[in-house]
């Protein structure tokens, strides 16, 4: 299916938008939400994304964007002890001449935001990205609700931050034919990573919990592939998440979505745990233009945004999973507790474009 739109709902699919449009054909009998579960919480085996890694050399600008601009709080740099450090070099095949300090960006009061690990490195390490071009594969962007995007959008660029695309304006119909108003801004953030600013207006909920200062997320993460099947088969079969919505999208406006050239098309999809409503995926596929392949693997230990880590229910049924499907088992399951995720036995996979996937069981 090929959608047509102009290039303001296109910036409005990368800000995962797609939750509310009354005119999507698969929309959930009830709630008119082509995200709505499909599936109930206890059929999950994967949760929620609930840590995302963020490999820099630069705190100080690492904390400008995301706590001074963002408004998440932080902790660190956090004890890692010589048994811990040693685990963790292990599952993120991290080499032995790098050491790192460790940051904790987090979502005062709101346990469903992503966290962010900071790894704060000792020495400069190849960077993920080579620009913010929205055409380089990997990993793309953290996603921002909020009450006042306008508000925000000129606090973060007084701050110092740039822009992929001018802080965007308009209307979006409901099913019953009225329109609410939505603003969005997608920035560019430290490290080449992307951090998307968005609220949906006349009292529609926001895409995620906001705090008392209107602020919310890490909600979602995206990320640009290729050959999608191969990578979402990779998220469905080995880690058990469902997709929501899967479409092909074709850019109409002067830009298109994400300063791509007109008439770009490309596969939308976005991917859940099952029956989650927030901590979820986006993937794009570009069809019709040449994605862009950067030097470096989208990975721990490199700059940016190297890792995606997910509570599951069972590490045994995803490591059996991982097998079948032929993923690369970085690391056998290492007990650990880790001021991230607790007490858990932890194992590290890498999914079909080499993205670092860490895996943890809570142990009671």
């Amino acid at each position: 299916m090929s959608l047509k739109l102009n290039n303001r709902f296109l910036i409005l699919i990368m800000g995962v938008l797609l939750t509310c449009l009354g005119f999507m054909p698969h929309a959930h009998s009830e709630s008119n939400d082509a995200l709505a579960p499909k599936s109930q919480v206890r059929d999950a085996l994967a949760m929620p994304l609930h840590t995302v890694t963020i490999a820099t050399v630069s705190l100080e600008q690492s904390l400008l964007f995301y706590r001074d601009g963002m408004g998440m709080s932080v902790e660190g740099p956090l004890t890692i002890g010589p048994a811990l450090e040693k685990s963790q070099r292990t599952l993120w095949d991290m080499p032995g001449d790098l050491s790192w300090q460790t940051y904790r960006l987090y979502r005062k009061g709101i346990d469903s935001a992503i966290q962010i690990r900071l790894l704060v490195l000792s020495k400069p390490m190849p960077s993920i990205h080579d620009s913010w071009n929205s055409r380089e594969l990997g990993p793309f962007s953290l996603g921002f609700p909020n009450n006042n995007t306008i508000a925000l959008d000129k606090h973060i660029r007084t701050l110092g931050f740039g822009a992929l695309n001018a802080l965007e304006s308009y209307p979006i119909p409901r099913p019953d034919g009225s329109t609410y108003p939505i603003d969005e801004t997608i920035f560019n953030a430290p490290d080449f990573n992307h951090g998307v600013a968005i609220t949906r207006g006349d009292g529609m909920a926001q895409l995620g919990p906001t705090d008392k200062h209107g602020k919310g997320g890490p909600a979602y993460s995206a990320q640009v592939i290729t050959d999608s099947d191969s990578q979402l088969k990779f998220y469905t079969d080995v880690l058990g998440l469902e997709i929501r919505s899967d479409r092909v999208f074709k850019s109409a406006g002067d830009k298109g979505a994400m300063n791509l050239p007109n008439g770009t098309e490309f596969r939308f999809a976005i991917v859940y745990s099952k029956g989650a409503t927030t901590g979820h995926m986006l993937f794009v596929d570009f069809h019709n233009v040449e994605p862009i392949k950067p030097k470096n693997a989208p990975s721990l230990p490199n700059i940016g945004l190297g890792m995606w880590s997910f509570p599951v229910r069972s590490l045994q049924t995803v490591l059996e999973n991982a097998n079948a499907y032929g993923a690369e088992i970085v690391s056998a399951p290492i007990k650990v507790v880790d001021p991230l995720v607790g007490s858990a036995n932890v194992a590290t996979l890498r999914a079909p474009n080499g993205f670092l996937i860490e895996v943890f069981e809570e142990q009671k």
